[in-house]
């Protein structure tokens, strides 16, 4: 009996993927982290498909790669249209060899408390259930490749979310789904990695961070190295050179990989310390007064 069958993940773990003639499902692909990764991956060799709900999007980012290279136009919460969009892929490549799962959205700022269900259903919808309506039509395909998945959760699931909390519970919850399709999938001699991130340089980072004032308060509160930012290419080549490795874990900026390590002692600690900062308290009030504000406005506008 071989070491392979003895210790499964470790063997899996051992081996290199090539994605030279393989088939990459990348959601989330229009622009950002996705379309930065599309052109890692055709650049060695895969055939790419750009998934996006912006079609246009995807379709000019795809053109821009060449022959290998196909656009869908697809909402990542709707199931149907994300296993039409499986099929497609097979049809067009004839195979799928890789999944990467990464479209995700961030809510409104608002608190549990304030916050609109539809609001928390729709980051939920495409955050959580959008990975599993990406990955799920796709893994039989997967497994008859010996392929690879990833699935992209966040740094953000290490750590309590204030204002914004839907994005941090999605990404934790992806986690736990990405470690379980680890050990499911190398049952089958295939493989699945977590990509974790900080401050990513995005349209989103921007909208969330940067250009609105609750956000740059909340930025400001990182510690140097959280709050280190990288680019959307040095962020995909991080899951380019994962997927080579077939790695369990990838995680960007390297400042992040400490608290990952260690949250379970760091979070006792910070969970306590933001429940007693009057900083946090002022910013919550803030944050749902705006909210109430939005939703009285919004209902005035209501014809």
């Amino acid at each position: 009996m071989g070491i392979g069958a003895l210790n499964p993940l470790g063997w899996i773990a051992g081996r290199s993927f090539d994605v030279r003639g393989k088939a990459v499902l990348i959601t989330g692909a229009g622009q950002g982290i996705g379309a930065e990764l599309a052109k890692i991956l055709y650049a060695r060799g895969a055939s790419v498909a750009l998934a996006d709900i912006d079609e246009q999007a995807a379709c000019a980012a795809a053109d821009a790669l060449g022959k290998r290279a196909m656009a869908i136009g697809a909402d990542v919460a709707d199931r149907e249209a994300m296993a039409r969009a499986t099929a497609r892929v097979v049809e067009q490549f004839g195979r799928l060899d890789v999944v990467v799962a990464n479209a995700g959205i961030v809510p409104k700022p608002a608190t549990l408390r304030v916050i609109e269900g539809r609001d928390f259903d729709r980051v939920i919808g495409v955050n959580l259930t959008g990975v599993f309506n990406t990955v799920h039509p796709a893994l039989d395909h997967v497994v008859a490749a010996k392929g690879h998945v990833v699935v992209v959760s966040s740094a953000a699931a290490f750590a309590p979310g204030v204002g914004g909390s839907p994005y941090m519970i999605s990404k934790a919850a992806v986690e736990q789904l990405g470690r379980a399709l680890r050990v499911e999938l190398a049952a089958h001699g295939a493989s699945a990695g977590v990509a974790y991130f900080g401050v990513v340089e995005t349209a989103m980072t921007h909208d969330t961070l940067d250009n609105d004032e609750l956000g740059r308060r909340l930025g400001d509160m990182l510690p140097w190295p959280l709050s280190v930012r990288i680019t959307a290419h040095e962020a995909a080549a991080t899951i380019a050179d994962g997927i080579a490795r077939r790695a369990p874990r990838t995680i960007a900026p390297i400042g992040w990989e400490p608290y990952s390590l260690l949250r379970g002692l760091v979070n006792v600690a910070l969970d306590s310390r933001l429940a007693r900062d009057s900083r946090i308290h002022e910013l919550v009030h803030l944050v749902e007064d705006r909210a109430r504000a939005i939703e009285r406005r919004d209902a005035r506008e209501l014809p």
